[in-house]
């Protein structure tokens, strides 16, 4: 295959996702509607159905600039060689190979990061602050933007060298050795995320001994579930939103919840998200959840490690030096039909493990509970309750609401 050839193939490639998500972003505009569905009456009332179309608007037209802009700037960098001139820019500051890759992805991701600097201010500062969900102050923002840099920097850097130097010491093992890698970072970013990086940017603390301590103790006893550490985490410091998540295997686990979720819900409520959570832990969706991504990761380098060396993927870019970098942004275009493939199915995947666990909840604690705690928590953050089936069939890892509460019986 020529290199001309896997131009158009990858100016193809993202054009057709390009006009495919805003195909999807049409559809599931249409399928709004201002009035109120009859099968949500009773769960939310036409002020705040109203509130939450207008939301999910404005969100929608700063996702669309966005979008589009870095469709243009990526479609033009390919297209008139941008990418082979920043190459050619930085290896007259070095020719070791990690030196370049990590001088060129340090350029892209500093520009990136610049010219998305306004959309993020402005959805933070302006619609979220508008719908009343911004905690976030300025010192704020620009802490976890320089945190979030310098994290990248120190991790994505690092992978990225060492991979380039498997990739100098061997190349018919490159794809399992470099696979090995990233597993073992995978599963050590599993188990200590929640220890070593959120305190970066949140507090965590235990939760405190009381009604609520007491209720999902009994509960976790209940369900044979082991369960030494319940945090509580500060995400009123950014968000008034509410959540929960579940990180951690072994003796590492813990569930941590956000101190919004806590103020938002009753007791019950919260120890059926909690019984939703460790529902997953039960039917082992978090075991299984890893090992299916270690094998798509596998798969990953498998296919890159065949394609890396063609100088084909360089010179389709305008270089006329091969670089293991610019084959990494060559192959990462034209893997990504099957990087969507996947992504797919493991949404369906996804939600079908939801469906598990609201079930898990609702037959070891309360199905009523549940449902009153995913309703004011959908409401709170003003979601959409009519997506398009399409735009849920491509992007929702999670049933819709409505779905969720049909399954589990819940009552009005």
């Amino acid at each position: 295959m020529t290199s001309t050839t896997i131009l158009y193939i990858i100016l193809g490639i993202l054009a057709f996702d390009f006009i495919l998500e805003r195909v999807l972003d049409v559809l599931n505009l249409r399928n709004w509607s201002p009035e109120l569905p009859k099968v949500l009456e009773g769960i939310y009332d036409r002020e705040k159905y109203s509130k939450s179309q207008q939301y999910q608007q404005e969100k929608y037209r700063l996702s669309f600039i966005s979008s589009s802009l870095s469709f243009v700037a990526s479609f033009l960098m390919i297209l008139m060689g941008g990418f082979a001139w920043l190459d050619e820019l930085v290896r007259q500051f070095t020719d070791n190979p990690i030196g370049v890759a990590l001088l060129f992805f340090g350029v892209i991701m500093l520009v990136s990061s610049i010219i998305g600097m306004p959309f993020s201010y402005y959805s933070t500062f302006v619609i979220e602050e508008k719908y009343g969900f911004n905690r976030t102050t300025l010192k704020t923002f620009i802490l976890d933007k320089i945190k979030g840099g310098i994290l990248g920097v120190i991790i994505g850097g690092g992978l990225l060298a060492l991979l380039i130097w498997i990739y100098q010491q061997t190349t018919q093992d490159f794809w399992w050795m470099a696979w090995s890698v990233m597993a073992a970072f995978m599963i050590f970013m599993t188990m200590f995320y929640s220890s070593l990086i959120v305190p970066l940017f949140n507090k965590q603390t235990p939760l405190e001994d009381g009604e609520l301590k007491s209720a999902i103790k009994a509960f976790a006893d209940k369900a044979d579930f082991k369960l030494d550490n319940v945090f509580v985490m500060d995400g009123s410091k950014r968000s008034s939103k509410g959540n929960a998540y579940f990180s951690g295997l072994g003796a590492k686990k813990r569930i941590v919840l956000f101190d919004t979720l806590i103020n938002e819900l009753s007791t019950e409520e919260i120890v059926a998200v909690l019984a939703h959570e460790i529902g997953h832990y039960k039917k082992k969706h978090t075991l299984s959840g890893i090992l299916i991504s270690l094998l798509q990761t596998g798969l990953m380098f498998y296919i890159f490690s065949i394609f890396i060396g063609n100088p084909a993927l360089s010179e389709a870019l305008g270089a006329e030096v091969h670089g293991f970098h610019l084959g990494l942004i060559a192959f990462g275009i034209l893997y990504s039909p099957i990087s969507s493939i996947l992504g797919l199915i493991m949404n369906f995947w996804s939600r079908h493990n939801e469906y598990q666990a609201d079930e898990f909840a609702s037959d070891k604690y309360e199905g009523q509970a549940l449902g009153d705690a995913l309703i004011k928590l959908s409401i709170s953050s003003l979601s959409n309750l009519t997506p398009h089936k399409a735009y849920v069939f491509f992007y929702y890892s999670h049933p819709t609401l409505l779905q969720r509460l049909q399954a589990i019986g819940f009552k009005k």
